[in-house]
């Protein structure tokens, strides 16, 4: 048997989190088992769907490289792909309920009549359930056509399922007391079901339930913040699920090899968006500086900086600070120009001692009098000036670079006086000396 999942979002908004990472599972458990992962729109809701949603929801699968064996763009043998094109294919599987006698006509709209029994449900994440249908006053039958003529939910997801073959159902735990009404159309329909798997909700930090609004829902909010998409499948990935071992990186190749449906959790997941950051941060760490660069290089564009010649050698001295690509402007501006703003607690801590002025002073002096100009001979100008004044050289450290960075933090001291080149280091200590006067 070919295992056979699907992802069938509606195309009402942008791909969320929650979708993208039920996509996921369903993609890894397809690729584990060596099986087809399809997608299918459900866009009964010609109200509510925009064509800007259904390409949102292509753009976020594609960026996160879930990449689907049938469906749109793609073709199949159990298209169509969208089901506002199955129209005839959900009126020949209703009349089969009409011929076995179990929907009936209610005030314009039909009814599916329920088999007033037990039905348990065996769900591969969540255990055994089992829902009591010989109470009617709390299992209505349910309608499954409306009096517009228009299918309900349920009715055409199972349908869908059937067609397609779908041998797993792999959806978020909120679709869990769904599952027993679909059984019962399945076995009305003389089908077999898939085997389910609820997966656990995903939730804030603080336990409230996420919603579209809270930082971090829009998959398309991470590639314009500056996120790997390797890094944010990585992160999604172990929202709800445990690959029992103790590392915390893997590549997407890694994570199809070691996905199981046992290893989901049943309690929900709380999403850290600060977690994700340091994920991008880890999987950052193993890409090249070219790579780096060029996945960088529309940041520094946007932010108005000019890309110089020595743009990767730039690069390469910020590469291990930053969290984010859309942090490296802010992480390299004052390698780029010499407008850039002076973190004012920096400066105070510089200006606090009173001998600082007079020591840069001498060191813009020093600087300019070197014949040959590297890191190793400006440091060494450094400890000149120092000893020579009865201070120690690391008294000299923090002020030389608030003055040539304007912060605190930043890039290897020695990697700084190379990028910026003699002049512009003399200019800046030499200036800086002055304002501190």
């Amino acid at each position: 048997m070919t295992v056979r999942t699907r992802f069938a979002p509606s195309p009402t908004g942008y791909l969320h989190v929650g979708g993208a990472r039920t996509a996921l599972f369903n993609w890894l458990f397809a690729r584990k088992h060596g099986g087809d992962f399809v997608l299918r729109v459900e866009d009964t809701d010609a109200a509510r769907n925009t064509e800007e949603a259904r390409q949102a929801i292509f753009d976020g699968l594609n960026w996160l490289g879930l990449d689907w064996n049938e469906g749109p763009e793609r073709g199949g043998n159990f298209g169509p792909y969208y089901q506002s094109e199955r129209r005839e294919i959900y009126d020949a599987w209703f009349a089969k309920l009409v011929a076995a006698g179990r929907v009936y006509e209610d005030g314009g709209a039909w009814r599916f009549r329920f088999d007033r029994k037990p039905v348990t449900m065996h769900d591969l994440v969540c255990g055994e359930v089992t829902i009591d249908y010989r109470d009617e006053s709390n299992t209505p039958d349910m309608v499954v056509k409306r009096s517009d003529g228009s299918y309900v939910f349920h009715f055409v997801n199972v349908v869908d399922d059937l067609e397609m073959e779908i041998t797993h159902v792999i959806r978020g735990e909120d679709h869990l007391m769904n599952t027993p009404k679909h059984l019962q159309l399945i076995e009305a329909f003389g089908g077999k079901a898939p085997q389910y798997a609820h997966i656990p909700l995903i939730l804030n930090p603080d336990g409230s339930k996420m919603s579209k609004r809270d930082a971090g829902a829009a998959v398309g909010d991470y590639p314009r913040q500056g996120f790997l998409s390797a890094a944010v499948v990585n992160f999604l990935a172990l929202l709800g699920w445990n690959p029992k071992t103790e590392q915390e990186i893997f590549s997407l190749a890694e994570l199809a090899e070691l996905f199981t449906l046992e290893n989901v959790n049943r309690a929900p997941a709380r999403f850290d968006l600060e977690k994700c950051k340091w994920m991008n941060q880890q999987h950052l760490l193993g890409i090249s500086v070219d790579e780096f660069a060029a996945a960088a290089k529309p940041f520094v564009a946007e932010a108005g900086l000019t890309v110089p010649d020595n743009y990767a050698a730039v690069i390469a001295a910020v590469k291990d600070k930053v969290r984010l690509f859309s942090e490296v402007p802010a992480a390299v501006d004052f390698l780029l120009k010499e407008d850039f703003d002076d973190d004012p607690e920096a400066v105070a801590k510089v200006r606090a001692s009173a001998t600082s002025a007079g020591l840069l002073g001498g060191l813009a002096q020093a600087l300019a009098t070197l014949p040959e100009w590297s890191a190793d001979a400006a440091k060494a100008a450094l400890t000149d000036v120092a000893v020579a004044t009865g201070a120690k050289p690391g008294q000299l450290m923090f002020p030389l670079r608030v003055a040539l960075t304007g912060r605190a933090h930043g890039p290897d001291l020695g990697d700084v006086l190379n990028l910026l080149g003699k002049d512009r280091c003399v200019k800046r200590v030499r200036n800086f000396a002055t304002k501190l006067c």
